[in-house]
């Protein structure tokens, strides 16, 4: 018997595995890479919300394990993923610099906005306003961090790639069976492929499908994130990563010519140079109507979990999320309220 089998290889997943595995867990993972949100993701991590300049739930708590987290895992794949980079805030008015001055002065936010405006010139952006840095921010390559964690998982026979079929599902008093395997825990960390899931789709799991480029811009001369309406990411040899478009629609994973026609319009907002796209894709992100992640056990069986709901902060609340749950299961620490499943529980069930 296994300790955790673990459904879905994103960064929900991959936190979890990486959770048990340095507590000494067995664990299996099952994927069949039917869900590719965590692979598209912008991946930057930063603690305000630059649109309110309002602070990032426990932002602070998650930068801490978020470190030691990639740290650890790092030296496991023998390969950097975690990028160190300033976010910059390109100002369009007097009164943005204001409101941005004003937010630099809140307790909250203080440790992570600079007072200093930056107002030096990059090469290929208009920015009369100058900057607001941002502070502890920058990029996890998601794709790259995947595709290692699985290659580490495959080498030490921890991964199969398979779709999860619910019906062979067995649920005991206390563990779970499928196919071949028997564990005490299974965890469901499927992102979007949770409406198929019979334990937890009455989740209100509200995807939100978002659009990306690479650009190629040789006139564009970066060493930061830029964020206004999008952010502008620079991944070298002249090339940007740059979005993202939000669509509460559309749930398919195609990249559509409305969301190239809305990237191409904010781009040209910002660039005041040429630039060609190389690359457009897109992805549906497991975003949850209240901003907060789907963590828990399952009503009828305590050997059920979900983690699930990361949104688009995956890279800074995945380790965060992952030790709340495993905490809950192995010590019996009860979850916050604003994540717990539980407040999705209908009123006339305890």
């Amino acid at each position: 018997m296994i300790d955790y089998l673990i459904v879905g290889s994103g960064l929900a997943g991959i936190s979890f595995s990486e959770m048990a595995l340095s507590h000494d867990k067995s664990i299996l993972v099952l994927d069949n890479n039917s869900q590719n949100s965590s692979k598209i993701a912008g991946g930057l991590y930063n603690p305000v919300i630059l649109k309110r300049f309002s602070e990032v739930w426990k932002a602070q708590e998650q930068l801490v394990l978020m470190k030691k987290f990639y740290d650890v895992l790092e030296k496991k794949i023998q390969t950097k993923v975690d990028f160190k980079m300033p976010i910059l805030r390109k100002f369009f008015s007097i009164e943005e610099q204001n409101n941005w001055f004003s937010a630099s002065d809140k307790e909250l936010l203080a440790p992570f906005l600079s007072p200093q405006l930056v107002s030096k010139k990059y090469a290929g952006i208009d920015s009369p306003y100058s900057y607001g840095e941002v502070l502890h921010t920058g990029y996890v390559d998601t794709a790259l961090l995947l595709t290692k964690y699985r290659d580490y998982l495959i080498e030490n026979n921890w991964f199969r790639a398979e779709a999860f079929d619910y019906t062979l599902l067995q649920v005991e008093k206390d563990c779970v069976r499928y196919k071949d395997v028997e564990a005490k825990h299974i965890i469901f960390a499927e992102g979007f492929g949770l409406h198929a899931n019979p334990y937890f789709n009455h989740l209100p799991l509200d995807g939100t499908k978002g659009e990306l480029f690479i650009i190629r811009a040789p006139e564009l001369v970066l060493d930061v994130i830029v964020n206004t309406s999008v952010f502008i990411l620079p991944l070298g040899n002249d090339l940007f990563k740059v979005g993202a478009t939000y669509n509460w629609k559309d749930k398919t994973e195609l990249p559509t010519e409305e969301g190239k026609a809305e990237l191409m319009e904010r781009i040209s907002e910002i660039l005041n140079c040429k630039f060609e796209i190389v690359e457009h894709f897109a992805g549906v992100r497991p975003t949850v109507k209240d901003r907060r992640p789907l963590v828990g056990t399952h009503q009828d069986s305590n050997s059920v979990h979900i983690l699930n709901g990361l949104g688009t902060r995956g890279v800074m609340l995945g380790p965060a999320m992952a030790k709340a749950l495993f905490d809950h299961i192995e010590n019996k620490m009860p979850l916050e309220s604003v994540i717990d499943i539980k407040r999705f529980r209908p009123k006339n069930q305890k």
